[in-house]
C-alpha cells in the first residue's frame, strides 16, 4: 500500500526560517487536535502575506494523519476478518436452534391442546357453579324476604301493628342491605317508611277515638264520684242524726231498755265498688266502663317507633284540652250577645245578682232592672259555683278536713287558665266595636267582685274562717282578660278620636289673631268625649272609666305634640300657639267637669294626661324659655318634655315681626326679646345634644 501511494515532496525552506516554521506547524497541529479555533492562524497568515505557508502546514498535518489511519487499519484488519468468520459460524448455530425450537413448540402444542380445552371447560363450569350458588342464595334471601313481607301484610290486615312493626324492623335490619335486587331494595326503602307512617296514623286514629270515648266516660265517672261522695256524706249525717235520736230516746224512755242502732247494709259505695270490678275493667261495655287497651297499645306502638316522648306530649296536651273543654264556660261565652241583661222580676235579680254577691248596693232596685253586665257573667258564675260545691263535696268524703288548699288551687286554675283564656279568646275574636268592648270591660269589673265571692264561698263550704281565706288571697285571676278588655276599649276609642284629630290639619298655623273659642278639631273631640262619658257611666265602673279616659286624653296630647313636630307643619306663629293653648284649656275643663262623677283626685289625674301638650305650650308662650335649662325648674314645670322635640318644634316658631317685616331687611329692626331668648334656648339645647 505504501508503494502504491505517491508521496508529495515539500520544498526546503530557507535555513534561517526552519525553527519558526516548525514552531508554527506544531502550534497549528496542536490547535487542530484540541479542536481550537483556527481563525488566529488564518488572520496571521494573511496578515504576514504567507497564506501558502499555512496551506503547506495544513497539508502536512493531513498527510501525517493519513499515515496514522493507515497504521490503525493495518493493525485491525485481521481482527475484522476473524469476527466475520465467527458471525458466519454463529448464523449456522442459530438456524439449527430455530429448527429445534419449532419442533419443540409443535410437540408442546400437540400435547397441551387437550389440557387447555379441559381447563377452559373447568373454568366455565366453576363460574356456572358460582352463579348458580349465588342465584340460590339470592332466591333464598328473596323467599325469606317475601315471607316477612307476607307476614307483615297479614299483621297489618289483622291490625296487629306491633308484630307488623317487628317484621318491618327485621326486614330493614337483616334484608335491606343484603337484597340482591335493586328494584326490590328501592321498593323496600320506599315502603318501610310508608308502613310506619300508616301504622302511626292508624294508631293515632284509634287513640283519638279512645280519647273521645274516655272524655265521655271520665265526665260520667266524675259526676258519679261526686254524687256518691255527696250521698255518702248525707248517709253519715243521717246515721249521726239517728244515733243522737237513739241516745236521746235511751235516756228518756224505759230504764231497763237499751236501744241500739242497727243499719241495713245497702248497696252504697260497696255496690259501686263491686260494679267497678265488673264494669270498670278493661274491655267493659257498661255505662261507666272503659277499656285502657287502646292507651297501652298506642303507647307501646309509639315506643316501638321511637316516638315515646312525642306520644307523651300529645297525650298530655289532648287530655289537658279535654279537661279544660269539659267546663261549659268554652259555651256560656259563645252565647253572649254583648247586651246589658234585663231582669223583670225580683227572683231573677236574686238568682243572677244576689246569689253571687255582685250587687253594688244593698237596696233592691226597681223592676224592670237593666244590669250593667251581660248574661255571660251569671252563666259563668253558676258554672264556677257548681265547680266549687262539687269539689268540696268530693274532697270532704272520707272524713278529710283540711282540703281547702286543694279546692282553692283548682279553683284558681279554673279561673286563671280556663275562664281567663276563654275571655282572652272572646276579646280577640268576637269584639269588633266600641259598644261590645265597653260591655266586656264592664263584665270584667263585675267578675272581679264575683271572684271574691268564689273564694269566700269555697272557704265557707270548707269550714275555713273568712279571715284566713282573705289572708291567703292572690291577685285578680282574670287580670289578663281585664287588661285585654280595657286595651281593646282604649284602642277603639283612640281610633274614634283619631278621626276627629285629623281636623287639626285645618288649623291656620300662621294666624293673624288667635282663635277665641278653640279650633274645630277640639270642639269635635270634646263633643265625642262627653257623649262617651254619658254612655259609659251607665255600665262602666268609675275606675275603669277613669283609666280609659286617661288613656284617650294621653293619646290626644301626643297627637297635638305630634302635629307640631310633624312634617306637615313647616312653621307656626305665636297666635297659632295661643289657639292650641285654648284647645288644651277646653280639654282640661272637660277633665275638671268629671269631678262629680269621679273625684277631685281622679279629675286631676285626667288633667295630668295632657301634661306633655300643656308643658310644651307653656314653654312656647313663656317670657323666659331659657328656664327650661334649669334642672330644678325643668323637673317642676317641664318634666314631660323631651328636649329633642323642644328643639325641633321651637325652630318652627316665627313671631309676628318676622312675618311682617322680614322682607324689608334688618335695618332699624330690634329683635323680639322673647324670640331672642327662645333662639338662645335652641342654640344651647343643640350644644347640649
Amino acid at each position: 500500500m505504501n508503494s502504491s501511494r505517491t508521496r508529495r515532496k515539500v520544498a526546503p525552506a530557507a535555513p534561517d526560517g526552519d525553527s519558526s516554521e516548525k514552531l508554527d506547524q506544531l502550534l497549528l497541529s496542536a490547535a487542530i487536535c484540541n479542536g481550537e479555533d483556527l481563525g488566529p492562524f488564518i488572520r496571521k497568515a494573511f496578515a504576514s502575506g504567507k497564506p501558502d505557508t499555512l496551506l503547506h502546514h495544513l497539508r502536512h498535518f493531513a498527510r501525517s494523519k493519513e499515515s496514522e489511519i493507515e497504521d490503525v487499519c493495518r493493525a485491525h484488519y485481521q481482527d475484522f476478518i476473524m469476527a466475520v468468520d465467527d458471525l458466519r459460524s454463529l448464523l449456522s448455530d442459530v438456524d439449527s436452534l430455530k429448527s429445534s425450537l419449532s419442533n419443540s413448540n409443535s410437540q408442546l402444542q400437540s400435547v397441551a391442546r387437550p389440557l387447555l380445552s379441559s381447563l377452559d371447560s373447568f373454568v366455565e363450569a366453576r363460574n356456572v357453579c358460582r352463579n348458580v350458588a349465588l342465584a340460590l342464595d339470592s332466591v333464598r334471601t328473596c323467599v325469606q324476604l317475601m315471607e316477612f313481607c307476607s307476614r307483615a301484610n297479614l299483621h297489618l290486615s289483622a291490625n296487629n301493628f306491633y308484630m307488623a312493626l317487628k317484621c318491618v324492623d327485621s326486614i330493614e335490619r337483616e334484608f335491606l342491605d343484603k337484597t340482591p335486587s335493586s328494584t326490590i331494595r328501592r321498593m323496600l326503602e320506599k315502603k318501610i317508611p310508608a308502613i310506619r307512617s300508616h301504622i302511626e296514623r292508624r294508631i293515632n286514629k284509634e287513640f283519638g277515638d279512645w280519647l273521645v270515648e274516655i272524655r265521655i266516660v271520665s265526665r260520667n265517672l266524675g259526676q258519679l264520684a261526686i254524687g256518691q261522695a255527696s250521698a255518702a256524706r248525707q248517709r253519715e249525717e243521717e246515721m249521726r242524726m239517728k244515733q243522737r235520736q237513739a241516745e236521746e230516746q235511751s235516756r228518756l224512755s224505759l230504764r231497763d231498755c237499751v236501744y241500739a242502732l242497727e243499719e241495713e247494709d245497702d248497696d252504697g259505695l260497696g255496690g259501686i265498688a263491686d260494679e267497678g270490678k265488673d264494669g270498670y275493667t278493661n274491655g267493659s261495655t257498661g255505662m261507666f266502663g272503659f277499656d285502657l287497651t287502646p292507651l297501652y297499645r298506642a303507647y307501646h306502638i309509639h315506643q316501638t317507633l321511637g316516638l315515646e316522648d312525642k306520644f307523651k306530649q300529645y297525650y298530655f296536651e289532648n287530655r289537658k284540652l279535654q279537661l279544660t273543654s269539659d267546663f261549659q264556660i268554652a259555651e256560656a261565652l259563645a252565647a253572649d250577645k254583648f247586651e246589658q241583661m234585663l231582669m223583670k222580676k225580683e227572683y231573677e235579680y236574686s238568682m243572677n245578682v244576689l246569689s253571687f254577691q255582685i250587687q253594688t248596693s244593698d237596696i233592691t232596685p226597681a223592676f224592670p232592672f237593666v244590669a250593667p253586665f251581660s248574661s255571660t257573667v251569671p252563666d259563668c258564675c253558676r258554672i264556677v259555683r257548681s265547680f266549687i260545691e262539687d269539689s268540696v263535696s268530693f274532697m270532704s268524703y272520707g272524713g278529710q278536713l283540711d282540703f281547702y288548699d286543694v279546692v282553692k288551687k283548682y279553683l284558681d286554675r279554673l279561673l286563671s287558665e280556663v275562664l281567663d283564656g276563654a275571655l282572652l279568646k272572646l276579646i280577640s275574636t268576637s269584639v269588633h266595636g266600641v259598644s261590645q268592648a265597653m260591655q266586656v270591660a264592664a263584665n270584667m269589673a263585675v267578675l272581679e267582685r264575683a271572684c271574691d265571692f268564689f273564694f269566700r264561698h269555697a272557704a265557707q263550704l270548707s269550714g275555713i274562717p273568712l279571715r284566713m281565706a282573705e289572708r291567703g288571697r292572690r291577685q285578680f285571676p282574670l287580670n289578663k282578660a281585664r287588661d285585654a278588655a280595657e286595651d281593646m276599649l282604649s284602642g277603639l276609642l283612640k281610633q274614634k278620636a283619631d278621626g276627629f284629630m285629623m281636623l287639626i290639619e285645618n288649623v291656620n298655623w300662621m294666624a293673624d289673631e288667635p282663635p277665641q273659642s278653640g279650633n274645630e278639631y277640639v270642639n269635635e273631640v270634646i263633643i265625642y268625649l262627653e257623649t262617651l262619658v254619658s254612655t259609659a257611666q251607665q255600665i262602666l265602673p268609675v275606675q275603669v272609666l277613669k283609666r280609659v279616659l286617661q288613656d284617650v286624653l294621653t293619646h290626644i296630647s301626643e297627637m297635638i305634640v305630634g302635629a307640631l313636630l310633624g312634617e306637615s307643619v313647616k312653621r307656626f306663629n305665636v297666635n297659632a300657639i295661643m289657639g292650641i293653648d285654648v284647645d288644651i284649656r277646653l280639654l282640661e275643663s272637660f277633665a275638671d267637669n268629671q269631678a262629680p262623677l269621679l273625684s277631685d283626685v281622679d279629675a286631676n289625674q285626667l288633667k295630668a294626661a295632657l301634661a306633655e301638650a300643656r308643658q310644651l305650650i307653656n314653654l312656647l308662650l313663656s317670657n323666659h324659655p331659657e328656664n327650661f335649662l334649669n334642672p330644678i325648674i325643668r323637673e317642676r314645670s317641664y318634666n314631660a318634655l323631651d328636649y329633642r322635640k323642644v328643639v325641633t318644634i321651637s325652630e318652627k316658631l316665627r313671631d309676628q315681626s318676622d312675618r311682617l317685616f322680614g322682607t324689608f331687611g334688618s335695618r332699624g329692626y330690634k329683635q323680639n326679646p322673647k324670640k331672642k331668648s327662645l333662639d338662645a334656648l335652641i342654640k344651647r339645647l343643640k350644644d347640649v345634644n
